[in-house]
């Protein structure tokens, strides 16, 4: 499913490579199906905004949102597991499941990142789609819930995946608890996680250094790169061949 793709970018650290992408994208949306005239109409006028916005300010807003604190992590288990070991396991077995379906990842790419997901996901038929977003529905549900909270677009990508998979109303049951939970980046939390955590003395490189913060994390993990000679790479799924039109659901 090529939404898939076009959605995992629009999750992804704003550059100029996206802008310059935004015509493809918009055709993609336009074109896809199992989406709603509502939702790719949204879908849309963010693409348009990013592609007509300043970067700096978009790179800005983006870090702000998802560089500070936890509550709007793009990292899956992190949002069910936290750091516990259990969250080991769980990305151990997400992984050993891309590797069975043939889809190898960097040994830097963290197996349970939202875009990387959603990548692996554009692969698969529509059946197996809908199992593996109605498995991490809670999650969506959560993080599209705290990214309407702060006003953010990029709340429609976990909404439109939910809506694929007939589940979109299940947002408004994590909206009142998003209101209502503290904050997590506002400068007192952040002084507080920071005076908590222990120092990590792990790295073995400045590299490895700068892996370990959000951004340095989420730049290792990005699986494609962007560049303005080469239009944006879309995968098409068995099941997108096959029917294009038949819903996932």
């Amino acid at each position: 499913m090529r939404s898939l793709i076009v959605l995992a970018r629009l999750l992804d650290y704003p550059t100029v490579e996206l802008q310059q992408a935004a015509a493809e994208m918009l055709e993609v949306i336009d074109g896809e199906a199992h989406l709603s005239r509502e939702h790719r109409f949204e879908i849309k006028t963010w693409i348009t905004a990013i592609a007509n916005a300043d970067l700096l300010d978009l790179q800005a807003d983006y870090v702000a949102l998802f560089d500070r604190g936890r509550a709007t992590s793009l990292l899956l288990f992190e949002h069910v597991h936290g750091e516990s070991r259990d969250r080991g396991q769980a990305m151990v077995d997400l992984l050993a499941h891309y590797h069975a379906a043939g889809f190898e990842l960097s040994a830097r790419e963290l197996p349970d990142y939202l875009p990387l997901f959603l990548e692996f996901l554009s692969t698969r038929d529509d059946e197996e789609i809908a199992r593996q977003l109605g498995e991490v529905a809670h999650i969506l549900a959560r993080l599209a819930a705290r990214l309407i909270e702060r006003d953010s677009d990029h709340a429609l990508v976990p909404a439109s995946l939910l809506a694929m998979i007939g589940m979109e109303d299940t947002i408004d049951d994590h909206l009142e608890h998003a209101r209502e939970e503290p904050r997590d980046d506002t400068p007192a939390a952040l002084d507080a996680v920071w005076e908590e955590e222990a120092v990590r003395f792990s790295a073995t490189s400045d590299q490895d250094c700068a892996l370990q913060s959000a951004t340095g994390r989420r730049q290792a993990q990005l699986k494609r790169d962007f560049r303005s000679d080469v239009p944006l790479r879309i995968v098409e799924s068995p099941a997108s061949d096959a029917n294009p039109d038949r819903p996932v659901s």
